[in-house]
């Protein structure tokens, strides 16, 4: 975003709204977790730059669109998750930067199981 205003000019990193983008998405309930790739761990070698996790941003003078990858918890029905967290992700990026978000885009790449199951599952291994 860039704004020009009577004491200068205002603009917005794509780092700040993928970072909000990345908070709002862990703070929604069912999201278990960001998820990263290999192609993330070469885009931050290649540039240098932070690259949220999970997150990918398109910012404009006026409007953002987000890519999310995440990983759902276990037992969290996917659709409800998927859209509280797209209303979320848009109401605290809008609140936060003035931009308005035209699209969250959300793919869905994992379930995440408890610790307790993970735990009770690998007691119950033959060894």
């Amino acid at each position: 975003m860039s704004e020009i205003e009577q004491g200068g000019m205002i603009r917005i990193s794509d780092d700040v709204v993928a970072t909000i983008a990345g908070l709002a998405a862990l703070e929604t309930s069912g999201v278990a977790a960001m998820s990263g790739g290999i192609s993330e761990g070469l885009a931050k070698r290649l540039s240098g730059k932070q690259v949220q996790r999970g997150v990918t941003v398109e910012v404009g003078q006026l409007e953002a669109a987000i890519d999310l990858r995440i990983i759902v918890q276990y037992g969290s029905k996917i659709h409800e998750v998927c859209r509280e967290l797209q209303e979320n992700v848009k109401e605290a990026v809008e609140n936060m930067t003035g931009l308005t978000v035209v699209e969250v885009n959300i793919k869905v790449e994992g379930v995440a199981f408890k610790e307790e199951e993970q735990q009770h599952d690998e007691a119950n291994r033959v060894k």
